[in-house]
């Protein structure tokens, strides 16, 4: 690594730090010639496959389009923006680690419903309504039957799970 105070191709790694994501590297660097210090990031070079819309239009990963439809289907609901930045990011990691070059729009709201599912079934209804553009109050209905049968199958397999810790 070159020193950017120098110029001097002699620099030595003094700490090396995982940020708190663990995504990257944090390395402290001392210049061999110089002794001036400095840090840098080190982080795997990965590509963001390209959104293909429904139209078969192709465009780049947009976070903050992805960040303003989440913010509108949690609009007033007990949601931290720290959760936000938890579904964005587990969004984005799961886009880079497919290996895919394309994606289908698709593919990534279904990614948004099952997370806002997870985290609040209010935001997620509203997300769906949009995103599966209901056409009438039963097609809403339907996704409220389905998401409630959820609700009572993971209730279920979890008081299952609990009686069977008891047993054991």
């Amino acid at each position: 690594m070159r020193c950017p105070f120098c110029q001097n191709d002699d620099t030595r790694v003094v700490d090396s730090r995982l940020t708190e994501d663990g995504d990257a590297v944090r390395r402290r660097r001392s210049c061999e010639a110089c002794g001036e210090r400095f840090s840098t990031m080190e982080e795997a070079s990965l590509k963001l496959p390209f959104i293909v819309k429904s139209n078969g239009d192709r465009e780049h990963y947009d976070e903050s389009k992805l960040a303003r439809g989440l913010e509108r289907a949690l609009e007033k609901r007990p949601v931290e923006s720290g959760q936000i930045d938890q579904i964005l990011h587990r969004i984005k990691r799961n886009l880079l680690t497919c290996g895919e070059r394309e994606i289908n729009a698709r593919e990534i709201g279904e990614l948004v419903m099952n997370e806002l599912r997870e985290v609040d079934q209010v935001a997620y209804v509203r997300f769906a309504s949009v995103y599966r553009s209901f056409q009438d109050v039963d097609a809403f209905s339907d996704e409220i039957r389905r998401l409630q049968a959820e609700t009572v199958r993971g209730r279920q397999s979890t008081r299952k799970k609990a009686v069977n810790r008891k047993k054991n």
